[in-house]
């Protein structure tokens, strides 16, 4: 089917209706430590992360080591890495913290217990939680869940995270303030399963405070 829209030029430009199967349609990737249930640490990245005041929230696969580690363990760092990162994370894409691998999983991801070693990424610790930052990464979110349910559809579940710390790289803070500049930081993004940056900026917003 196609439907009749306008570009920002005021053309006309036709539009398909399709069905994805999934809806990444730019989003950050982030890596989220947790700790295991023997003191050990896991490292999980995800790209269902957005932030509203000083919460994150987060979308965990249910069967996720991750999960389980909150339900029980509700302490994590959010780590976000740069467009630098992106082979890191991809490193840990397919590796998971289960063990045995849940049905849902197998044959497609592997049981990884050092998902620091198998990333190339070093802990860092933390100072108001247990689980370790990742000192690569530019910014690093140091927070605690207190809320995690079932999303609507119940095939994912919901986590909301309050942020304690935030430590950012010194190179992305303007001088004497505790802003991010973000002509120098960027993301990664997470778009349709491939891994962007961010292009040149366009403007800034009203409320933008630098």
């Amino acid at each position: 089917m196609i439907s009749e829209t306008y570009d920002d030029a005021g053309v006309s430009a036709p539009h398909l209706t399709i069905a994805p199967r999934i809806l990444y349609f730019g989003t950050p990737v982030v890596l989220l430590s947790t700790e295991n249930a023997d003191g050990g640490f896991n490292l999980a990245p995800m790209s269902s992360a957005w932030a509203l005041g000083d919460v994150v929230v987060l979308g965990l696969g249910p069967g996720s080591q991750t999960a389980a580690n909150l339900a029980e363990r509700p302490d994590l760092v959010v780590n976000l890495p740069g467009p630098g990162q992106w082979e890191a994370v991809e490193r840990l894409a397919p590796t998971t913290g289960r063990d045995p691998v849940p049905p849902p999983k197998q044959g497609v991801f592997s049981y990884e217990p050092d998902k620091f070693g198998t990333a190339g990424l070093t802990e860092a610790p933390s100072e108001a939680v247990r689980p370790p930052r990742v000192r690569e990464c530019p910014l690093q979110l140091e927070a605690t869940v207190t809320r995690l349910r079932p999303d609507a559809g119940e095939s994912f579940l919901v986590a909301e995270a309050k942020v304690l710390r935030v430590h950012a790289a010194e190179d992305i803070v303007v001088p004497g303030t505790s802003h991010v500049d973000p002509a120098r930081w960027s993301p990664l993004i997470y778009n349709f399963r491939h891994y962007f940056g961010l292009g040149s900026r366009l403007g800034r917003t009203f409320r933008a405070e630098y």
